[in-house]
């Protein structure tokens, strides 16, 4: 009877995810490279939402089409090594195919998910395996399943437009609180800022949800699970085990990292982008690409 339940809850979880063909073949795609690979969006989209929730959420409203707040590649080596997080800045200014020269983020406004994928896998090498999108409801949801997420500020962060307004010091962030504090541009180097926040945030929240305290609590590993299988959007071949396997993968030490970029560029019709060190990103991906770790002088952590 506890086999049959616990095959019932993984059916019912796995029939809740939302399901887009983000993986499709296209000509001159990049053949599979050793190691998993996903690709992690969290976009600007306000399905579902109240026009209270908005509110209270701080997303300002409908804003035209969905882009990409966060994008994240993680790959997990098929050694069972150290997982490697990878922030891909939302202003990399990369070749789109079809559409030539543009931010990145812009490919997700283009082509949806599809187009997101190509576009990281033709700038990076690395063949992407899984993807998983989620929005601003479903993160802050996620987020206050688990009773919240501690971060530790070296300084504080005001940001009415992100709706926080953080003292410094260690505080348990709610659903509304963390996502303005992902959010946040509000701070010394705003984007570079804005990332190193998003990959901290990520590392605490998975380190929570796999902990005994979450999982062996019935009133929190229920919601969690739930609330997680209905806010993410993945790719068709997806499933809730693929998804518990990544959890697992990333619960302890990781290497977290930027792109190596070489600076910012104001270019007509795109505005002020940001540029790819080629060099050294040729290196970095290179090596994920052959599922090494990133070479220590290659890591940008700090940029």
């Amino acid at each position: 009877m506890l086999i049959l339940a616990l095959a019932g809850m993984t059916y019912y979880l796995d029939t809740s995810l939302n399901r887009v063909d983000a993986l499709a073949d296209y000509d001159g795609r990049v053949g599979d490279t050793p190691g998993t690979n996903w690709l992690l969006v969290g976009s600007d989209s306000r399905t579902g939402l109240t026009p209270e929730q908005e509110q209270e959420l701080s997303t300002g409203g409908n804003s035209g089409p969905d882009r990409t707040d966060t994008i994240i590649v993680m790959h997990l080596p098929s050694s069972g090594g150290p997982a490697t997080m990878v922030s891909i800045p939302r202003d990399s200014y990369v070749s789109i195919p079809g559409y030539g020269e543009d931010k990145i983020n812009a490919s997700f406004a283009f082509g949806g998910p599809q187009l997101l994928v190509q576009t990281v896998e033709e700038a990076s090498g690395l063949h992407i395996d899984h993807y998983a999108e989620i929005g601003f409801g479903g993160f802050a949801g996620i987020v206050d399943a688990i009773g919240g997420v501690e971060m530790c500020l070296d300084a504080p962060i005001d940001d009415p437009l992100a709706g926080i307004n953080l003292a410094p010091g260690c505080q348990e962030l709610s659903g509304s609180d963390a996502l303005g504090f992902v959010r946040t541009r509000a701070t010394a180097l705003a984007d570079i800022d804005r990332m190193n926040h998003q990959r901290k945030f990520m590392a605490a929240l998975m380190a929570k949800a796999t902990s005994p305290a979450t999982w062996l609590n019935p009133f929190r590993v229920w919601p969690l699970v739930t609330d997680t299988a209905k806010s993410l959007r993945v790719d068709e071949g997806d499933h809730i085990w693929n998804l518990a396997m990544l959890a697992w993968a990333v619960r302890g030490d990781m290497v977290t990292t930027t792109v190596p970029v070489a600076g910012f560029e104001d270019v007509d019709g795109s505005g002020n982008v940001l540029v790819w060190d080629d060099e050294r990103a040729s290196q970095f991906f290179g090596a994920l690409a052959e599922d090494r770790q990133v070479p220590a002088e290659l890591v940008t952590t700090g940029q």
